[in-house]
């Protein structure tokens, strides 16, 4: 929103959520009767092609997230070092609404603008009317408009809130109030419509143009540099017609300086052009050195949880993962992205963070979860995580955390078969054990006497129960083989307050996967499911029972560049075991926590608080 919003900042749409694109429903409609009924020789085939056209240049504006996101997150050539945060990504969540207005008015001009019917699919000279009138008349209108909007009087109605947006991102591009985006269709409009009234309109010139616009407005924003220099060297008068996006950037940092649509050519003339910018493009070109302290080790979860990683769907990563019924419609899709992700031979970077001085990196392993089940992949994936440790290590990093199966007991015995293989291993690994089972003991209400233990046994759950019955509290446990493989592993003083039971009134419940629902409804009502497992419960009871969110914690605001949520956890929420490496490392301790290794609970505990994690209030 703009500082002090003026008329038409709202969009007309906007309470009508994702039924706005109902708005188009009669036109595409219309295209596909005329389509079915006169054929397409007899169709007017640049009305049906408006409809496909705007699914293209969604997919395109797709790509540029991606690959922005997914640069960004290695900040080799980042123009701006620093990170976004919720508020932008909520902000610009809409961008897709100048895609539905540019539609609309499409449809009209190609309704009742005279020249605008049956055109034919290319005209060479309609293009290079375009191409001039864009270089001449858009250009200058566009320098001058642009530089009244930062007029005191239309930037606090207007043009604020496209700058509230300091780093960039490719759809920053498009968020603008209501009327100043019409402003802009207006503007991009002069050559589509003279071409129109002059006959020499063409359906590929048009797509061309508009393509072009979303392309240099993408790359305007997109927040790292890539224009290569050779470019310029072999045709110089090009740094007068292109722009780069070190030289977009500056505007958003420096405001009064780089006002040019696309062309430089206007800042030139009058005089505008920011000092630093030839300087930025050739820093930001050269790049520096990818640094990083903590690496976290996830992966891919259920078939479609690749749109929720951060290189996704921008307002879908920033809520907690949920199925929805645009992501459903995308399985041939999400197949198509398994297949490729399943045969790239390495992790990938796909979010950066930065705490106090530590650079942290997620590096996601190419798998789902259910390959992990998979007998025949295990030797691929630990080959996999055992690459990614090992250029982690070589990157200089102090720590590695195993996220989600990357550290299961079946796989690698929680992270022991590296230290095996590398006993010199100059990076520490943590599998978190002490701070989710610290999590979870913390989580457990002050005054409780007595606890379930039910679901599969982890490390956490061991140490969890060691750390409970060291306390006096009773576990119950509900499954007699469980039992009897935990029992013989406690300390002798501890181990008499670990109970087998088939019935218990204890109402505080610690559950790990493989419970299924029918032993969650053995619980008495009023019962508080408390999960030490990576992956969350399934809420089998919807009566007065209630669940706890898997063990995590709330990061400071310290933590910096945090605007994606990671797996169902709110935002600002992070698993423990991604939080023990980062703990690890701001402690500076030396030793791994790996294998049959836990470090002490309150220790590691008192750390994370000290730091300024706190524990989440139940859901």
């Amino acid at each position: 929103m703009a500082t002090n919003p003026g008329l038409f900042t709202e969009w007309p749409w906007k309470k009508l959520g994702n039924f706005k694109y109902l708005l188009l429903a009669p036109w595409v409609a219309h295209g596909v009767y005329l389509a079915a009924t006169k054929g397409w020789k007899a169709a007017d085939l640049g009305y049906i092609a408006i409809f496909p056209s705007l699914l293209l240049r969604m997919l395109h504006n797709q790509v540029w997230i991606t690959v922005s996101r997914l640069q960004n997150a290695r900040s080799r050539r980042q123009i701006v070092d620093r990170g976004i945060e919720f508020e932008q990504v909520d902000r610009e969540r809409n961008w897709d609404d100048q895609i539905l207005l540019s539609g609309i008015l499409l449809y009209l001009g190609a309704m009742y603008l005279p020249g605008g019917q049956h055109l034919p699919l290319w005209r060479a000279d309609g293009a290079v009317l375009i191409a001039l009138l864009h270089a001449g008349p858009v250009e200058l209108i566009y320098y001058w408009f642009h530089r009244a909007l930062h007029h005191h009087f239309l930037y606090t109605r207007y043009h604020s809130h496209h700058h509230a947006s300091i780093v960039t991102e490719p759809i920053t591009s498009v968020i603008h109030p209501f009327a100043e985006l019409v402003a802009y269709e207006l503007l991009f409009g002069i050559p589509l419509i003279v071409c129109a009234l002059n006959g020499t309109a063409s359906i590929l010139a048009f797509e061309i143009y508009v393509i072009y616009i979303d392309f240099m407005n993408n790359m305007g924003h997109c927040n790292f540099e890539l224009v290569p220099n050779w470019l310029f060297k072999w045709f110089p008068p090009l740094k007068y017609l292109m722009y780069t996006p070190s030289f977009h950037s500056l505007h958003h940092t420096q405001f009064r300086t780089n006002y040019s649509l696309f062309m430089p050519f206007y800042d030139y003339i009058y005089n505008t052009m920011d000092k630093s910018s030839d300087t930025l493009y050739e820093k930001s070109l050269k790049g520096k050195e990818e640094t990083v302290d903590v690496v976290h080790l996830t992966h891919l979860t259920s078939l479609h949880s690749i749109y929720h990683m951060r290189p996704g769907f921008a307002e879908y990563a920033s809520r907690p993962y949920a199925s929805r019924w645009y992501v459903r419609m995308m399985w041939p899709m999400s197949w198509l992205s398994m297949v490729l992700t399943w045969t790239y031979g390495s992790s990938f970077t796909v979010e950066r963070t930065v705490m106090k001085k530590l650079k942290m990196q997620s590096w996601a392993i190419p798998r789902y979860s259910f390959h992990y089940g998979l007998t025949w992949e295990k030797e691929a994936i630990n080959s996999l995580v055992e690459k990614a440790i090992c250029e982690a290590d070589k990157k200089g990093a102090k720590v590695v955390s195993l996220g989600l199966f990357n550290q299961a007991h079946n796989l690698n015995g929680n992270g022991k078969l590296y230290l095996q293989k590398y006993p010199k291993l100059g990076v520490r690994l943590v599998d978190g054990t002490s701070l989710a089972a610290a999590v979870v003991m913390n989580s457990v209400p002050q005054g409780t006497d007595q606890v379930v233990l039910a679901g599969n046994i982890s490390k956490v759950a061991r140490a969890v129960a060691a750390a409970l019955c060291r306390k006096n509290i009773k576990v119950v446990m509900t499954n007699k083989q469980d039992y009897h493989f935990l029992k013989p592993n406690m300390a002798e003083d501890a181990a008499e307050n670990l109970l087998f039971s088939k019935t218990t009134t204890a109402k505080v419940w610690l559950i790990g996967e493989g419970l299924d629902a029918s032993e969650q409804f053995k619980a008495q009502k009023g019962t508080q499911f408390i999960p030490y497992s990576q992956f969350p419960p399934r809420m089998a009871r919807k009566d007065t029972c209630t669940y706890s969110l898997t063990p995590a914690m709330a990061v400071p605001k310290t933590l910096q560049n945090v605007h994606s949520c990671e797996n169902w956890l709110p935002r600002r929420v992070m698993s423990a075991w991604r939080i023990a490496g980062m703990v690890h490392a701001l402690e500076g301790w030396n030793e791994h926590e790996c294998g049959d290794i836990v470090l002490d609970m309150e220790k590691v505990w008192s750390g994370a608080l000290v730091h300024g994690f706190r524990p989440v209030a139940q859901v």
